[in-house]
C-alpha cells in the first residue's frame, strides 16, 4: 500500500502537538503572573513535559526509593511514557511529538526551499559530532543514576530549587542571556542548512530514546528483491543514515518519521514493521503514536500520578525568595 499520505499526517500530528504545547506555555505563563499578583489561578501540570531531566530525576528516585514524588509527578509520568513510546514505536516522539524536533525540521525545509540546497556532513564527521549529545547523556546518567544516593534524591527533589523547576526553565527563556542567545542564533542558521543540527548533535534526551529504541520491535526494512538502489532514500533520511545499503534499519538514529518508505520510488521497496512479519500501515503506526503518549499521561492520571503537591501559597513564597 503506498504510504505517500505519512508526512501530511505526521505534519498535522505534528501541528496539533506543536499549538497544544504552546497553549500550555502560555497557560503556564499565565498562572504564574496569577500567582504573583496575589491571584489563584490553576496551574497546568502537562507543563512538566518540558522537565526531562525532573523526569529522570524522578523516575530514578523512584526505582531507589520505591516512591514517586509528588512535587513533579506529571515530569515522570511524560518521561516514563516517552521512553515506552521509543522501546515500541522507535524515537517517534522525535520526529512526530517533540516541539523543538518539530521547529528545527521547518527551518531545514524553508533553507531547502529558498536555496534548493542542502549542506551534506561527511559520514564519518557526521557520526564523530554526535558524541556530544552522548557525553551529556553519560552525564546525566552518572551524576544522577549512579552517584546520586536514594536519601540525596529525595532531598534534590524536596528542593527549593526542584520545586520550581518550571518556573525556572520559563525565566530562562524570557531573560535569555547573551551567550544564550548567540548559541540559539547559531543553532537557527545551522538548522536552515542542515537537518536537525541540535537533535542529531547536542540533544542528550534523544540519544537516550536513540539507544532504547535498539529494542524496538518495528524498523524500518528493505526488501532486495523490489530495490533498484535509486538512492531516494538516502536522501530522505533526516538523520544521514545509509538506509539503501541495509536489511533493516536498526540504527539510534532512526526517528521513525518514515520518510525513507514515503519517498520510496520503486515498487514500495521499504516498508515498517518487525523483521519476518507483515509491515504496519502507516496510519496504524501514527494512531499507536498519539494513543501511546495519551494513553500515557491519562493512566498516569487514573493512578494518581500526575498533579502536583505544591499549592499557590508555596508558590508563592518560593518565587519571592
Amino acid at each position: 500500500m503506498p504510504s505517500g499520505y505519512m508526512q501530511p499526517l505526521r505534519f498535522v500530528i505534528q501541528a496539533v502537538f506543536f499549538v497544544s504545547m504552546a497553549w500550555l506555555s502560555v497557560d503556564f505563563y499565565q498562572f504564574v503572573v496569577t500567582v504573583l499578583s496575589g491571584g489563584t489561578g490553576v496551574r497546568p501540570n502537562g507543563i512538566e513535559g518540558f522537565l526531562p531531566i525532573s523526569g529522570l530525576l524522578g523516575a530514578t528516585s523512584w526505582a531507589k526509593n520505591g516512591v514517586l514524588n509528588s512535587i513533579h509527578p506529571a515530569a515522570v509520568v511524560i518521561f516514563l511514557t516517552i521512553v515506552t513510546l521509543s522501546l515500541l514505536l522507535r524515537r517517534a516522539f522525535c520526529s512526530w511529538i517533540c516541539p523543538v524536533a518539530t521547529v528545527s525540521e521547518l527551518f531545514w525545509k524553508m533553507g531547502f526551499r529558498a536555496t534548493r540546497r542542502k549542506l551534506h556532513v561527511a559520514r564519518t564527521a557526521d557520526k564523530l559530532l554526535r558524541f556530544p549529545k552522548y557525553l551529556l547523556l553519560l552525564f546525566f546518567l552518572i551524576s544522577i543514576g549512579g552517584t546520586m544516593s536514594p536519601p540525596a534524591l529525595s532531598d534534590f527533589i524536596q528542593s527549593d530549587y526542584h520545586r520550581i523547576a518550571d518556573i525556572r526553565l520559563m525565566n530562562f527563556f524570557l531573560h535569555i542571556s547573551p551567550i544564550t542567545s548567540a548559541i540559539l542564533f547559531i543553532i537557527v542558521i545551522l538548522s536552515l542548512v542542515l537537518r536537525n543540527p541540535f537533535c542529531r548533535y547536542l540533544c542528550p534526551y534523544g540519544a537516550l530514546l536513540g539507544i532504547v529504541s535498539l529494542a524496538s520491535p518495528l524498523r524500518v526494512t528493505r526488501h532486495p528483491e523490489r530495490c533498484i538502489s535509486c538512492g531516494g532514500c538516502n536522501q530522505a533520511c533526516p538523520s544521514h543514515i545509509d538506509v539503501m545499503h541495509k536489511k533493516t534499519v536498526n540504527d539510534p538514529e532512526c526517528i521513525g518519521c518514515w520518510r525513507c518508505v514515503s519517498h520510496c520510488r520503486y515498487n514500495n521497496s521499504l516498508s515498517m514493521g518487525a523483521p519476518g512479519s507483515l509491515a504496519i500501515p502507516g496510519v496504524l503506526f501514527a494512531f499507536l503514536v498519539v494513543l501511546i503518549f495519551w494513553g500515557g499521561t491519562e493512566i498516569g492520571k487514573l493512578r494518581g500520578h500526575w498533579y502536583s503537591s505544591l499549592t499557590v501559597s508555596e508558590y508563592v513564597r518560593l518565587l519571592n525568595k
